[in-house]
């Protein structure tokens, strides 16, 4: 399919009810239906345990969207936040208002496009037969709402009697499983007794979408896998991990392969070590009972964590086919050095948060959070050091660090390059800092490259700078969000951004022997090790401590992006004794630089 591709297409969500449907896959949905990237002839079956009448369901529906789209049910196309930055010399400010008439034409047609479903979602043999009727009737009515141009073949009028051709239900027909795993294959089952997976011979594809974690375990996952590939082809299958459709993960491989002066010096040779860190501020709010059942190490690791490291460190594909970068994430996966009981006990740390402060308020601890065992095990943060065993990473330490409650929500990859001999300025220059390549995935979305430059002025004093890129922090400018990128992707069958079967096997055998020596572990943890608002428990400290590092604090974006020029020159020149150029701000000493000046002289890694 191309960008606005025609062939019709019916996007079918479970447990559209759910957290996920109401927080992400609305809100996306909504956002490409603004941007006009939804096929012509479109409708969304959103099946459900509830019983919804039409109105509840329009209700939950518009909730959802006001409460978390940036573009909200009430805004005209013409309104809408631009995805493109603004002209700075403009003087106009392109944010859309906040709230217009509620019952808008545009809502009215975007609502159109939905049905709600009642299914009992756990019972494959009784609980799918309503559904099948309901995808025939779309087909054979073409009820894709006006201004689209309806889904049924070519041929078939509205209200007509459909043939038996039309029962195949021509156009592709997308499965989304918005759901608990355990519900995965019970979908599966009810899918294949209606044959709604059987494409081809004049029917359309049909694609399943699975979101994570794909099982609990290596064996868990291999079980889940070899059912659900007795009905679906792998290439029908799209495994979902949201990460990959942020703009920045995207980015990573652009930044590597396309500049010439990065490639030749992304390897051990000039990388002393790189550090991935995914920090939550907020803990598990509403999500206890399913967070308490799968923790930090499931939910984080083995998915995110894993596809960053793999982004980072991928050798170049052959091609931007879509094959063989995924052979390229496959292979990192299988090169990375695998964890024993020793190793787990030195190299991991897990934690679990306790009473502390966020946002300056006073949080309860892990377990104390509704719906979690109050003696609960389960750890909310983890820091671990992974070794890749090729000849680009040989000896380059990664330090992986991910947690809730943590006092800065950042997700970022900091890679640090080796320090020069000591000849010439590092030989007088003691604390000359090393060289840092930030990116920053999110809040903010960009780049920024920490050298070493002369302050101007009358005397040698050598400062760390930085050059900057935020793609995010113009006024107006508004990224699409991951789950649009992902579903568009789906509609269009590029499979580029979704885990391939063996990179999810192969993130399973890496993590599983830490889940085994934690099962099997007879001392308590000593949870909670970390109060809620610090950086997790000092294990993790240590953790780099023993190889003569240390992390870095999170708060690596610069703030003066978001301040108005007037301020950024009074910050600048307040903390820098003569000005700086337009392309590099100083970052020392400023307010936190001034304390860690003495730390200088004994190469303090945590300046930034």
């Amino acid at each position: 399919m191309d960008s606005k591709g025609d062939t019709p297409c019916i996007f079918v969500i479970f447990g559209a009810t759910g957290d996920l449907s109401r927080r992400k896959l609305f809100p996306a949905l909504y956002s490409l239906f603004l941007d006009d990237l939804l096929p012509p002839r479109f409708a969304v079956v959103a099946v459900g345990r509830r019983a919804l009448s039409r109105a509840d369901f329009e209700a939950l529906l518009r909730r959802s969207i006001r409460e978390f789209s940036s573009r909200g049910p009430s805004r005209e196309p013409s309104q809408r936040p631009s995805r493109q930055p603004p002209d700075p010399d403009s003087g106009s400010d392109t944010t859309a208002p906040d709230t217009i008439a509620p019952d808008t034409a545009t809502w009215a047609r975007f609502v159109q496009l939905f049905h709600y479903h009642r299914a009992a979602l756990d019972d494959p043999a009784g609980g799918y037969d309503g559904l099948r009727d309901l995808l025939e009737r779309l087909c054979a009515e073409g009820e894709g709402g006006p201004d689209r141009s309806g889904l049924q073949p070519p041929g078939v009028q509205p209200h007509e009697a459909p043939s038996a051709r039309d029962n195949a239900i021509n156009g592709a027909i997308i499965f989304y499983l918005a759901v608990p795993t355990d519900l995965f294959y019970p979908i599966v089952q009810g899918l294949q007794r209606q044959g709604l997976h059987v494409q081809g011979d004049g029917r359309g594809p049909r694609r399943v979408v699975f979101e994570k974690p794909f099982g609990r375990d290596l064996a868990s996952a291999r079980d889940l896998n070899r059912k659900v590939r007795q009905v679906f082809d792998e290439e029908q299958v799209f495994r979902i991990d949201h990460y990959l459709g942020k703009e920045m993960i995207q980015n990573i491989a652009v930044i590597r392969f396309a500049n010439a002066f990065l490639e030749p010096v992304w390897n051990a040779g000039y990388i002393d070590h790189v550090q991935i860190t995914s920090a939550e501020t907020d803990g598990v709010g509403d999500r206890g009972d399913y967070y308490d059942s799968v923790g930090a190490l499931r939910d984080m690791v083995q998915n995110h964590m894993c596809q960053l490291l793999t982004m980072v460190a991928m050798e170049p594909p052959s091609s931007l086919e879509t094959e063989r970068v995924r052979d390229e994430k496959v292979k990192v996966l299988r090169s990375l050095r695998r964890l024993f009981s020793d190793d787990v006990r030195r190299w991991v740390v897990r934690g679990q948060y306790g009473p502390g402060t966020a946002d300056g308020k006073e949080v309860p601890g892990y377990r104390s959070e509704p719906e979690v065992d109050p003696g609960s095990k389960t750890e909310t943060f983890v820091a671990m050091k992974v070794h890749i065993d090729n000849f680009r990473w040989a000896g380059v330490p990664f330090y992986i660090r991910t947690g809730k409650r943590l006092p800065v929500r950042s997700t970022e990859v900091i890679v640090e390059f080796k320090m020069l001999p000591e000849v010439l300025y590092f030989k007088e220059y003691r604390s000359l800092q090393p060289n840092i390549l930030v990116i920053k995935v999110q809040p903010e979305e960009g780049v920024f490259l920490q050298f070493n430059a002369k302050r101007p002025g009358q005397e040698n004093f050598i400062i760390p700078v930085r050059m900057d890129f935020c793609q995010n922090c113009a006024v107006g400018f508004n990224s699409p969000e991951a789950y649009e990128r992902l579903l568009l992707e789906v509609m269009r069958g590029d499979r580029t951004l979704f885990t391939r079967w063996d990179e999810v096997e192969e993130a399973w055998k890496f993590v599983q022997p830490v889940l085994e020596e934690w099962a099997s572990a007879p001392e308590d943890p000593g949870f909670p090790n970390y109060a809620a608002g610090e950086w997790g428990p000092e294990d993790a400290e240590t953790l780099l401590g023993r190889d003569g590092r240390a992390w870095y604090d999170g708060r690596t974006r610069c703030e003066l992006w978001r301040r108005p020029a007037a301020l950024v020159a009074a910050s600048v020149s307040a903390s820098v004794p003569a000005p700086t150029t337009a392309t590099a701000l100083a970052t020392a000493p400023d307010g936190t630089g001034e304390t860690r000046a003495a730390g200088l002289q004994s190469q303090d890694r945590l300046w930034h």
